[in-house]
């Protein structure tokens, strides 16, 4: 099971975890970054380097809701997007993706 990015990320977009990748697994919503589960190495570069420990790892347990919320980031299609992002093997060539999952969305909007 791959690290995931839980609600203490959305609207801090700082990019410390993003730095400090080195599979590049770690994509850009439009208020949070989520990180691709297939492509994840469970290596915790990015743990440490979160300024908002928004960060959960497989071992410390993780909130099933931000699980869902992250696999449905790549596995199904997003507003505005017609086709689910699956994995595109790395997040800069990719570019930002400018949308969110709705649960993302809707907190937020606030």
């Amino acid at each position: 099971m791959a690290y995931v990015i839980s609600n203490e990320c959305i609207g801090e977009m700082d990019g410390s975890c993003v730095d400090v990748c080195p599979v590049d697994c770690i994509y850009e919503g439009l208020e949070k970054r989520y990180i691709q589960p297939d492509e994840c190495i469970d290596c915790g570069a990015c743990l440490t380097a979160c300024p908002v420990s928004a960060i959960q790892a497989p071992a410390d347990g993780q909130d099933p809701l931000w699980v869902a919320d992250n696999r449905a980031f790549f596995a199904l299609p997003l507003p505005t997007r017609s086709d689910p992002i699956g994995s595109p093997g790395g997040a800069t060539d990719f570019g930002p993706v400018g949308v969110d999952t709705p649960l993302v969305a809707e907190i937020a909007e606030g």
